[in-house]
């Protein structure tokens, strides 16, 4: 019963939308996040009426995929019967019964699974298809429709690719060449095997000579030629690219290859934010004046993770290797923060002071020690200083405080998975894709949570059935008041610390974020974020070497950056992060860390439940007569309690 009423169902839609085949095949169409057209799924595809395609190539076509296509009403008994008969001959290969019009049924409506109720169903479309179409209507979609190898959907564009002509000059052998793709167009492509390509064609005359669509004197010509073909040429606009080939790579990856036809397919990206993104990474690298380099920028809204904008390199002409997502690096310092945060859940505050510094070294490794890129080891550091200077032998030292295991477990939670349970974890020496960095700091302005990248966000079909819906998926990892904290910190990096080039670049407004680079400068990074947007940035070299003399992210990746927020700042202007109810403000002296007398310069210091308020007075600055009484009875006192400590430790 249920399937009789799920036949009548996919029979009256399919009708529907085989009917609208009579006014030519549509595409899939993705939108921005503005709600407006941005790219097709097929760009490579240019539709042309059957009056432009060659005789020829119509012919070869019809002899190799189908040659009773023009007497059968849609499905072929007789070529089903010949496909199960040499299917159950020992050392065949498996041969499929399909006609030329149920391949288009499969190739505009269905998946490629290989199943019964996608054959049935590729059946009763085929007779639709049929039905309501005349057969050079049908073959006209199909030539347009096909895929053809290396991206290229449609005989008149392998035309050009292939040959540098319209489909309706293509002589016979290249007819033949272009029409023996269709049953393997990865194996067959001419790019990359050529020889098989041009076998393949030869079989596909030997079929037209046997059909008596060509003559033998004809067959012999053609298999004499040897079809010059170009070199494969990526399209001329190349703007969004990477963008463009992620989203159709993650729309294929849910619906297979197919093409239906007049789908809408909404995505996250707003095109003007990504086009300011890749106006930014070309103005860092042409800054650089490193044309080996390579660079990344992916930008996602940290309350939703949806993903505004993403390139995946320098050059997509030189490179379709999209680094923002498959490619893993060291993060360097950009990885601290995690650090950091682990300590901040754990009981410490923005102020807890890391002792000993100048000893730090790993438990199996005496030998082992952290050090700093610029001046001499302090022995004391709060954590708030520490991380905004960078300081690794207290990243290190504060690993060790923790334990490792804490490090990674809010690592893998927040999606940074197999880092490597080492005393250099705190140094960013595992490896990370910078989409994944990304994601992870939207702990940071996301009050805790950290959401998961999504490009598609929902799939309408050509009846306007929503068929995919790609909900926010987000979790919280740290505390509201631990994000908190952690955002005063990275916003300290950005005003006095590693990250203060961003100010003298131009950004304005509430942002916080983190330098990274990596042993011997060879990897350059900014992660950086405000209410509306966490970016990153990287810059390096596909295989890993040193950038340059001092090649330090502030220097390398964080321009870039700068340079992206100050493009988007009037679309994602950011605002002031809030305060969760469960901190309290105290004001300190910016240099000790302590309660400040007279003439210290102060800032507002955030505590979140249970942390320990410093009660001691500055030690640098002079204050008033009374604060320097007080703290000379607070030095008795301490003095005092440390003689009384010492009897009893003996």
């Amino acid at each position: 019963m249920a399937g009789g009423i799920f036949s009548v169902v996919f029979l009256s839609r399919s009708a529907v939308v085989v009917h609208k085949l009579t006014r030519g095949i549509g595409d899939t169409v993705f939108y921005g996040a503005d709600g407006q057209p941005w790219f097709r799924l097929d760009e490579q595809r240019h539709d042309v009426s059957l009056d432009k395609i060659s005789v020829d190539l119509q012919k070869a076509v019809v002899a190799v995929e189908d040659r009773r296509f023009y007497r059968h009403p849609g499905i072929d008994p007789i070529g089903v019967m010949r496909a199960a008969f040499r299917n159950v001959q020992p050392g065949r290969r498996i041969e499929g019964g399909s006609t030329l019009t149920q391949q288009l049924a499969r190739t505009v409506f269905l998946s490629n699974v290989r199943s019964w109720g996608r054959k049935a169903k590729e059946a009763a479309l085929a007779l639709m298809l049929e039905a309501q179409l005349t057969k050079s209507q049908i073959l006209e979609l199909y030539l347009n429709r096909i895929y053809l190898s290396a991206g290229v959907y449609g005989v008149e564009t392998m035309s050009e690719h292939l040959f540098g002509k319209a489909a309706s000059e293509v002589t016979l052998p290249e007819a033949a060449m272009i029409a023996g793709l269709i049953r393997a167009p990865s194996a067959l492509s001419p790019w990359s095997n050529y020889d098989a390509a041009l076998a393949r064609g030869h079989l596909v005359l030997t079929q037209m000579r046997e059909q008596h669509l060509i003559t033998p004197a004809q067959e012999q010509a053609a298999l004499a030629a040897r079809p010059r073909i170009q070199p494969y040429r990526l399209p001329n606009d190349t703007r969004a690219a990477w963008a463009k080939e992620f989203l159709r790579q993650q729309f294929r990856s849910e619906f297979g290859g197919d093409h239906p036809p007049d789908w809408q397919v909404h995505t996250s990206f707003l095109p003007a934010v990504q086009d300011a993104a890749e106006r930014a990474v070309s103005f860092g690298l042409d800054r650089l004046r490193r044309p080996d380099l390579e660079a990344v920028l992916v930008a996602m809204d940290p309350q939703t993770g949806d993903i505004l904008a993403m390139v995946g390199g320098a050059n997509y002409r030189r490179s379709t290797f999209n680094r923002a997502v498959r490619s893993r690096r060291q993060p360097g310092s950009a990885f601290k923060p995690i650090v950091y945060a682990a300590a901040l859940s754990q009981g410490y505050s923005p102020v807890s002071v890391l002792t000993n510094l100048t000893n730090v070294s790993a438990p199996d490794n005496p030998e082992w020690n952290p050090r700093s890129a610029h001046g001499e080891q302090p022995d004391e550091m709060t954590l708030r200083a520490a991380l905004l200077e960078s300081n690794n032998a207290a990243a290190a030292d504060l690993q060790q405080e923790i334990g490792s295991r804490a490090v990674l477990k809010l690592a893998s939670d927040a999606g940074l998975n197999g880092l490597p349970d080492v005393p250099s974890l705190a140094l960013g020496t595992g490896v990370v894709s910078p989409l994944d960095l990304a994601a992870a700091y939207t702990m940071f302005p996301g009050a805790g949570d950290v959401v998961k990248p999504r490009g598609l966000i929902s799939v309408f079909d050509a009846n306007g059935t929503q068929v995919l819906d790609v909900p926010v998926e987000r979790g919280a990892v740290i505390s509201p008041a631990v994000a908190f904290q952690m955002t005063t910190m990275l916003r300290d990096v950005v005003e006095r610390g590693t990250g203060a080039p961003v100010r003298a670049l131009g950004v304005r407004g509430a942002i916080g974020g983190k330098t990274g680079t990596t042993d011997d400068y060879h990897d350059a990074w900014f992660v950086g974020f405000s209410t509306k947007v966490v970016a990153a940035v990287w810059v390096g070299l596909d295989q890993p070497a040193p950038i340059g003399r001092e090649a330090y992210g502030a220097r390398i990746a964080l321009p870039i950056w700068a340079e992206f927020m100050k493009r988007v700042s009037r679309a994602l202007p950011p605002g002031e992060f809030s305060v969760p109810s469960s901190i309290r403000a105290e004001e300190l002296c910016s240099m000790s860390y302590l309660r400040p007398v007279d003439g210290c310069p102060v800032y507002t210091e955030y505590f979140k439940e249970g942390d320990k308020t410093p009660t001691a007075l500055c030690q640098i600055h002079r204050g008033s007569l009374k604060q320097r009484t007080a703290r000379v009875v607070e030095g008795l006192l301490r003095g005092l309690g440390s003689k009384i400590a010492g009897i009893f430790r003996h």
